[in-house]
């Protein structure tokens, strides 16, 4: 465990070191990200308990490519306003915290699938307009990205923002995390701080930590060099589109 208000850079690396190798036990980037948000929520601690009250993995994912129950929550959000196939949806892939419901991303009730449809769109989404923006991001780019320009040979020298950190200090009141009255303020809420950045496929992954105590910048900068090792792991699925546990079965 790392007691995270004191985490050191060799221990930011021991962990890291860590969640990049679960690939080998996982079979889906879903599975991945369930052990990857449960390794966090576990590790990361404040006196022998989880420094985090949430932790989530999130993808982009293309809408038409996403199976009913996710289009359907996608639409639920736009009140059932049509949605073209190829429209990037923030998609929850994983979820571990202190509550029964927030370990399991069906029991989700709005984020599921959060359907990226234009720049204005995004732009009123102030936690997920600041997180694109944090990782040193286009929106642009994220609603309509380029896969050509992610070839592997010399991608971080041709992309140097390819991971990065979102972070908050002071969640409460914090213009970025809306969910003041419903969760911030009962489930006190410190800081929040995220991790991630661009796969080969152009979709963007990141991951959100929800704290219970205040994370300084220096502690939450650590994390970029987390997210590298992370986007090699998640790269193993993404090249093959293996995404969903039920891609598994599809792909056999």
């Amino acid at each position: 465990m790392y007691e995270l208000a004191k985490l050191t850079r060799h221990q930011s690396f021991q962990c890291a070191v860590k969640l990049r190798n679960l690939d080998k036990c996982a079979v889906s980037m879903e599975d991945l990200a369930n052990q990857i948000v449960r390794f966090l929520y576990e590790s990361l601690t404040d006196g022998g308990k989880p420094a985090c009250v949430l932790v989530r993995f999130f993808k982009t994912h293309s809408y038409g490519k996403l199976n009913e129950e996710l289009q359907n929550a996608a639409r639920e959000i736009l009140k059932g306003s049509p949605i073209d196939s190829e429209t990037k949806c923030l998609t929850l892939l994983a979820t571990a915290g202190d509550l029964p419901q927030w370990n399991d991303r069906q029991m989700s009730s709005a984020h599921k699938a959060i359907p990226l449809i234009d720049e204005d769109f995004v732009s009123k989404a102030p936690m997920i307009s600041q997180l694109i923006k944090q990782f040193g991001l286009d929106i642009k780019s994220i609603i309509h990205p380029v896969p050509e320009i992610l070839a592997y040979k010399n991608e971080y020298k041709r992309i140097p923002s390819i991971f990065n950190v979102f972070y908050v200090p002071n969640a409460l009141t914090s213009p970025y995390i809306p969910a003041q009255e419903n969760f911030v303020v009962p489930y006190g809420i410190k800081s929040v701080f995220g991790f991630g950045g661009m796969l080969p496929s152009g979709n963007v992954f990141a991951i959100i930590l929800f704290t219970k105590i205040f994370i300084p910048i220096e502690i939450a900068y650590l994390f970029k060099w987390v997210a590298a090792y992370v986007r090699v792991a998640a790269a193993t699925f993404d090249k093959v589109g293996c995404i969903f546990n039920d891609d598994v079965y599809l792909l056999n």
